[in-house]
């Protein structure tokens, strides 16, 4: 699955994702095993037409145990080739990965200084002090990040935002202007959106986008630079959310969204919907038409499924590069890094890490588009990094000791 930065009512917890795995196949059906009925008393055969063989006549309870030992190697060879029709792809595409992470990046493709930091709910709600402000600034010094995303929701079902989730903002975007000039401070708001979780927001009803609109509205009065939101899962192709971020446009001088991934073969998302019920993914299409109405795009690009860094690394340039085709040259693109360490399902911890994902994404900028300047990562999220993270992202992006 995808990594969801939502978070719930609690104050800083890990951020929480579905979890869909794909169904068992269906049992396969062996053949009767009671073998051939036998023929009514006037038909049958007498013993001189019974053939013989070296161990006697044929018994009926030798004739079962053939009929059940018939339909099992049919149900095993049925079983095999569906197996091979779904490993055979999956084996050349995770060849193909492989391949994607090989090569070396072109020079220069390092951080153009437009990179971003997702911040935990802390920072809004009391718990952070100016002490901890100093710190993150003496942690963002010398880095490219430029936009820091801030935990303000979430956002109610009905699109409504209650000013009570976001007491201290005036003060955290008083403190990171003061001391990180230059540095945007925008609200990370997010939901979970039908019709996958029924009881979640309904973007098909006016109503409740409007009301997305109007707090996009408040929480640019409350002094934030703009507003970056996250509602899942979308489904491709839904044309509700591209309704609401044109409506959205006009309120806030900074409009941006985190974004699914983009399918990695042609409509697997409706062939992964079909299996999950989780399409997960977007179309490359639509991947275009969201980043044509927002300022940044950044694409989740972690939760990929992938068990080796090579693969992960390789899947992050695909990703890279399938986004740089469809992103506008004046919409800012921005690759997720996992700053996190969770193992479960569609995540490995040893497997996404930093240093795979930066390699993956400059492997991606250098084939694709090595001289874009609107480009960045965005790094997932801060209460979970660790120094490593840290050092990674500094010495293999930014190219700082």
């Amino acid at each position: 699955m995808e990594r969801s930065p939502n978070q719930d009512k609690n104050p800083e917890p890990a951020p929480t994702e579905a979890r869909t795995g794909a169904p068992a196949p269906a049992p396969v059906s062996a053949a009767p095993a009671d073998g051939p009925a036998p023929a009514p008393p006037s038909a049958a055969p007498a013993a001189a037409d019974v053939p013989e063989t070296p161990q006697g006549p044929a018994a009926p309870d030798d004739q079962s145990r053939t009929g059940r030992a018939g339909g099992k190697k049919r149900a095993v060879r049925w079983t095999l080739g569906v197996l091979a029709l779904l490993v055979l792809p999956l084996l050349i595409a995770e060849t193909a990965l492989r391949i994607d992470y090989a090569g070396d990046p072109k020079a220069g493709t390092y951080s153009r200084n437009r990179d971003a930091l997702w911040l935990g709910h802390a920072w809004v709600d009391g718990r952070r002090t100016d002490a901890d402000v100093t710190a993150l600034a003496a942690r963002l010094a010398d880095t490219g990040i430029r936009d820091l995303y801030v935990h303000a929701g979430p956002l109610e079902h009905n699109g409504t935002l209650p000013t009570s989730a976001y007491p201290k903002a005036r003060w955290l975007i008083t403190a990171v202007h003061r001391k990180l000039p230059g540095v945007r401070v925008q609200a990370w708001l997010g939901d979970e959106v039908a019709p996958e979780k029924p009881d979640a927001m309904h973007l098909e009803k006016k109503a409740t986008r409007d009301a997305v609109v109007e707090s996009a509205r408040q929480i640019v009065g409350a002094g934030f630079d703009g507003v970056h939101f996250d509602l899942e899962p979308l489904h491709s192709g839904d044309r509700n959310y591209l309704a609401l971020l044109d409506a959205l446009r006009p309120v806030t001088p900074l409009l941006s969204v985190a974004a699914h991934q983009i399918d990695p073969l042609p409509a697997f998302h409706s062939f992964w919907g079909t299996v999950t019920g989780h399409p997960k993914w977007w179309s490359q299409e639509y991947f275009g038409q969201v980043a044509r109405r927002v300022d940044q795009i950044a694409v989740m690009s972690y939760d990929t499924m992938q068990p080796l860094q090579s693969l992960y690394g390789g899947y992050v340039a695909q990703q890279t590069s399938l986004a740089l085709e469809v992103t506008p040259a004046d919409t800012d693109l921005l690759m997720g890094l996992p700053f996190y360490h969770e193992n479960r399902f569609g995540h490995r911890a040893h497997a996404e890490t930093v240093p795979a994902a930066v390699r993956g994404v400059r492997l991606g900028l250098s084939r694709t588009a090595p001289d874009r300047a609107t480009f960045g990562v965005a790094l997932y999220v801060d209460f979970a990094a660790t120094e490593d993270d840290w050092t990674s992202y500094r010495k293999d992006w930014v190219r700082t000791s």
